[in-house]
């Protein structure tokens, strides 16, 4: 593709943040220490977790990097960089999560195939660029279509990066057209992070950001976009990131019966103490983050002390001390994370947990036992912490 090349190694990698926990090198995942991802409500784009399968492109001429609209449409188009920049551009505020977040933790029950992820394959972030359905208009698909003048039902996106699961082809995933066409639904062709370009990790120049849904559908350093009948035929739409019930396993696994996964399910995280924390008798500080997928906003997160015998209501706020209210568009960001806190007396060891309830009133499910699958996704169990108390006097 003119303007930008995928490297057949990881000679070219870009400089990354010291303190990541590095899971795997070639190709390069990590994620931050879990205690930064409360230290702001956007997570600074070095501490963004970093998932990658193959080595990262390079950008050789911005000027003439451009994305073909091709597949079920009267005529193919090359849409450059300029031609993004003409129409309106709108800044979404949208919390990305690999669908493998806090695998670790799942894998400690039986084992699964995938990346060991803590709980830090999470992250917000301000993501500026063109609404995709303004994008598609230039090709004649109007918006709010669900199915295109030539049978296209999904939108398809091609990156220019090598996967090995793709055989050295490229990665790719599809949304459905209604989903693409919806200007309420955010989907974005994205050029800006926080405010600044995109980085190299994070697909630069131009990505695309499906708000609500499973990482592995906002595609990076994108090249082409195929409107098509079916969903995509790729590796990670077809063979990956589906949920399956704990009794399937490789033996007896049938791809084709699941749907793949989109919408992530409610998710809680205590990210201000560690398991097996040793802390001074008296006051403690709980915080941590909480996201819902599909734009569902978080109602509420509850604490226990003790085990999960009692409960208190956590605070929950948005940006700057600013307190999140779950139904209002108009004072919460629909697509993003909260944070929340709480300060309690513990003067024994004890396990502390957290989970969290959505506008739906989805609960987070409380035993990863009952939710284990194959591939390690989704793991949204009640997150547990086991302290240590020491006396306050010590």
């Amino acid at each position: 593709m003119p303007g930008i090349t995928g490297p057949s190694d990881y000679s070219t990698e870009p400089t990354r943040h010291s303190s990541l926990q590095i899971n795997s090198k070639e190709p390069f995942n990590a994620e931050p220490p879990c205690s930064a991802l409360i230290s702001t409500y956007l997570t600074p784009a070095d501490l963004f977790y970093k998932r990658n399968h193959g080595p990262i492109p390079i950008v050789d001429d911005i000027e003439k990097y451009s994305v073909s609209i091709s597949g079920l449409i009267e005529n193919t188009k090359q849409v450059f960089m300029k031609d993004i920049r003409m129409l309106p551009k709108y800044n979404v505020t949208a919390t990305l999560q690999c669908a493998g977040n806090r695998r670790t933790a799942m894998s400690k029950i039986k084992t699964v195939k995938g990346v060991g992820w803590g709980v830090s394959a999470i992250a917000n972030a301000v993501w500026g660029g063109a609404k995709l359905s303004d994008v598609l208009e230039l090709v004649g698909i109007a918006k709010l279509t669900s199915t295109a003048k030539f049978g296209g039902k999904h939108v398809e996106f091609v990156s220019i990066d090598q996967c090995k699961e793709e055989n050295g082809g490229p990665y790719k995933a599809s949304i459905p057209l209604s989903q693409a066409t919806n200007p309420e639904a955010d989907v974005l062709l994205a050029y800006e992070m926080n405010g600044e370009p995109l980085n190299r990790d994070h697909g630069y120049p131009l990505r695309v950001i499906v708000p609500g849904v499973i990482g592995a559908r906002s595609v990076k350093w994108l090249e082409v976009i195929n409107i098509i009948a079916e969903e995509c035929q790729g590796f990670f739409v077809q063979k990956d990131y589906k949920m399956f019930p704990p009794s399937v396993n490789w033996e007896n696994i049938n791809w084709s019966s699941r749907r793949p996964q989109m919408d992530f399910p409610i998710q809680c995280v205590i990210c201000s103490l560690e398991d097996m924390t040793t802390i001074r008798a008296g006051k403690v500080n709980i915080s941590g983050y909480a996201a819902s997928g599909g734009g569902r906003g978080i109602e509420r997160v509850d604490v226990s002390v003790d085990g999960g015998k009692t409960w208190m209501e956590a605070s929950r706020f948005q940006k700057s001390g600013i307190p999140y209210i779950a139904d209002d568009c108009n004072k919460s960001d629909k697509w993003a994370w909260v944070l929340f806190e709480v300060t309690t007396e513990i003067q024994h060891n004890t396990e502390i947990i957290a989970k969290a309830v959505d506008s739906a009133g989805n609960v987070q499910p409380e035993k990863v036992e009952n939710i284990w699958n194959l591939r390690g996704i989704l793991n949204t169990s009640w997150h547990r912490i086991q302290v240590q108390v020491t006396d306050s006097n010590f």
